[in-house]
């Protein structure tokens, strides 16, 4: 018999996680008759994150009502584990996803329902473990942190507008008078982007939230301004910590106004999961995601797994949605063999029945792997 782990993240838009990894191992079933298919759905600190963790530790979910991106108010979830801590999704208060494609305004969008989902799940005094990921809002945390008692202000001392287009107006960070009783904080980042920089919140990722290259200049700028202002009023510096740059800079947001520690979301799920243990139990490791490209080497799930694969000397099979990285380096960084959906079934067909191209795609790349 063979024994296979199927260790899928979410196909962004189309699947979760939970429906990747059933639609990939039905293909494994269809090819291999005498076959033990082990399903284990994973995250990285992005969107779904705390769903794995509540499936495999236990827990319960609130929902409280907060600001979305641009102020409208949107009912995001709490996830209280078992263990203690509290879990939350900056996706489900400040997502790019609350927002359509003709709404998106990358200078205004705000972080302040994440601080406001923040500050509900903290009131327990648990550990609150902030998942960073799929963000609309490019503004530091600031919005954020206003929730927590900070003030932003210009030089004449007047309360920045929400967003990072006016971070570039920012004269003076002010401390809260008392944060009160709280636990403390914790951010699971998807990515080791840096804040600034080519690799930076603005330059890598605000595109993708509606803003041109006139205005991710302007929120680069800002972003150094904010940078600049936390060296000089909090006292640390947070323009190249890995994951500082991470759901448009709230990863150094949680840094400077939360006391946070970020650590990578991958390394907690799959502790979590116990993921190392089980694929030592098995022949062949099976991963995937929706896009598998340069930013996927910062600490996306396919990577993490194709690592602890490689480290346990067991092939590791790539089934992603597209692939943007050459052989040499997806060889290089642990993946056996590997295929995309677009090449097997076509992208239209991909996103019209992912389910059923994703099968179709399993079995044929499982049947190459164990021809080859």
């Amino acid at each position: 018999m063979v024994r296979v782990l199927v260790a899928p993240d979410k196909f962004k838009g189309t699947l979760d996680a939970h429906g990747v990894a059933s639609s990939i191992a039905r293909g494994v079933v269809a090819h291999l008759a005498d076959v033990d298919v082990i399903e284990r759905p994973m995250a990285d600190g992005g969107e779904g994150t705390a769903s794995i963790l509540v499936d495999t530790i236990g827990g319960v979910r609130d929902e409280v009502e907060v600001d979305g991106p641009h102020g409208t108010p949107v009912r995001a979830p709490i996830a209280r584990l078992t263990d203690g801590r509290s879990i939350v999704e900056m996706a489900d208060a400040s997502g790019l996803q609350l927002v359509s494609e003709n709404e998106r305004d990358a200078l205004t969008a705000s972080s302040r329902g994440t601080g406001e989902l923040i500050s509900a799940a903290r009131t327990r005094g648990f550990t609150t473990v902030v998942a960073l990921g799929g963000s609309a809002s490019t503004d530091g945390g600031v919005g954020a942190a206003t929730v927590n008692g900070w003030r932003f202000v210009d030089a004449r001392g007047r309360d920045l507008p929400p967003g990072g287009g006016a971070l570039e107006d920012l004269a003076r960070i002010h401390p809260p008078g008392s944060e009160g009783s709280a636990g403390p904080v914790t951010g699971l980042r998807d990515v080791d982007n840096p804040l600034l920089g080519a690799r930076g919140a603005a330059r890598a990722y605000a595109r993708q939230k509606g803003a041109n290259e006139r205005e991710v200049a302007q929120l680069e700028r800002g972003l150094e301004v904010l940078a600049d202002r936390i060296r000089a009023d909090v006292g640390i510096a947070v323009d190249t910590v890995p994951g500082g740059g991470a759901a448009g800079g709230m990863g150094a947001g949680l840094m400077a106004f939360f006391d946070a520690e970020l650590v990578p979301g991958f390394e907690v799920v799959a502790a979590a999961c116990d993921l190392a243990r089980a694929i030592q139990s098995v022949d062949l490791v099976i991963t995937g995601e929706g896009v598998l490209d340069e930013g996927s080497l910062g600490g996306k799930t396919p990577v993490g797994v194709a690592a602890l694969a490689r480290d346990a000397q067991v092939p590791c099979l790539a089934l992603c949605g597209s692939i943007g990285l050459s052989d040499e380096l997806l060889a290089s960084v642990g993946f056996t063999m590997w295929a995309s959906l677009e090449t097997e079934v076509g992208r239209p067909h991909g996103l019209t029945d992912p389910s059923g191209s994703l099968a179709t795609a399993a079995r044929r790349l499982v049947r190459r792997y164990l021809s080859a």
